[in-house]
């Protein structure tokens, strides 16, 4: 029987925690290398949004909702895992990773690279680069991370700059 949270429309959580688990599971990967850690990373975003669910503000659809808590535990959890042991460059299981399974081999090295370099991105730059390669808008995005639209288009725009000069510089 699944665990029941009293709201006007008697709210499933494991069935919300079904419906959500693709961006669970997105974020923790993103976040961590490790299998163990990404267990406990999604174990710790499951709890956060059992205890943050009766402070749900319903003017908000539940995924945004659900980015917001997921990333929010994923920075603070990757803040406290980085001062314990030092993250490799790559994140296992990324959105690259996804979409470099269906790409042709020689597309393979600039995946790669793509990979690397969001792995290199600070904590909130490297969400804001999740939630755009899952083709969200940007309204959406400034609602997930908390920061206006105007914000994340200049983030992106310094983002996508700072990887067209990474990439010339490595095919030069």
């Amino acid at each position: 029987m699944g665990n029941t949270i009293n709201t006007a429309d008697n709210f499933d959580f494991d069935t919300f925690i079904e419906g959500n688990k693709g961006i669970i599971f997105k974020v923790a990967n993103s976040y961590c290398r490790d299998a163990e850690d990404r267990k406990d990373l999604v174990q710790e975003i499951i709890i956060q949004l059992w205890r943050s669910f009766s402070s749900f503000n319903h003017s908000v659809k539940r995924s945004t909702w659900t980015y917001r808590v997921a990333l929010n535990v994923a920075i603070s959890f990757y803040r406290k895992d980085v001062t314990r042991k030092k993250l490799t460059t790559e994140l296992s299981g990324s959105l690259v990773d996804i979409i470099a399974e269906h790409e042709p081999p020689e597309k393979e090295e600039q995946f790669h690279q793509l990979q690397t370099f969001i792995a290199e991105l600070k904590e909130m730059d490297r969400a804001l680069m999740i939630l755009y390669l899952e083709d969200k808008n940007q309204k959406e995005i400034g609602e997930i991370l908390g920061i206006s639209e105007t914000n994340v288009s200049t983030k992106i725009a310094r983002i996508k700059d700072k990887l067209r000069r990474k990439f010339l510089l490595t095919d030069q």
